[in-house]
């Protein structure tokens, strides 16, 4: 089971990169309302959520339903981490409080 979690959590990865990717569209300018969502930043970031969704997918099939929530959490994680290296967002220590939290109630979970 546990190859199966890795899996989850790359899939909750890519999600993020994905959510990254999304975000930095979002600074460009676009000449027409059809462009900002057909542009090639937004169409790879779609493209690598679905294949976040198959990996999903393919991960439920052997972790537990109940751990798929917990796992997901790691998100906020990615893309803090994402942000603050991709965005130059700043991570404050609430932020940094909070990131703890997660991650203890993702380990405690796992047991």
């Amino acid at each position: 089971m546990a190859k199966y979690v890795i899996v989850f959590l790359i899939s909750v990865f890519i999600s993020s990169v994905s959510q990254i990717i999304l975000k930095i569209s979002t600074r460009d300018q676009h000449e027409s309302v059809l462009k900002e969502y057909l542009n090639p930043k937004v169409v790879f970031a779609y493209a690598i959520f679905f294949c976040s969704s198959l990996l999903t997918i393919y991960a439920y099939k052997y972790v537990p339903l109940s751990m798929g929530p917990v796992l997901e959490s790691s998100s906020y994680i990615y893309v803090t981490v994402l942000g603050y290296f991709c965005l130059k967002e700043a991570i404050g220590k609430r932020k940094i409080a909070g990131m703890i939290c997660i991650l203890v109630g993702i380990i405690v979970s796992s047991f």
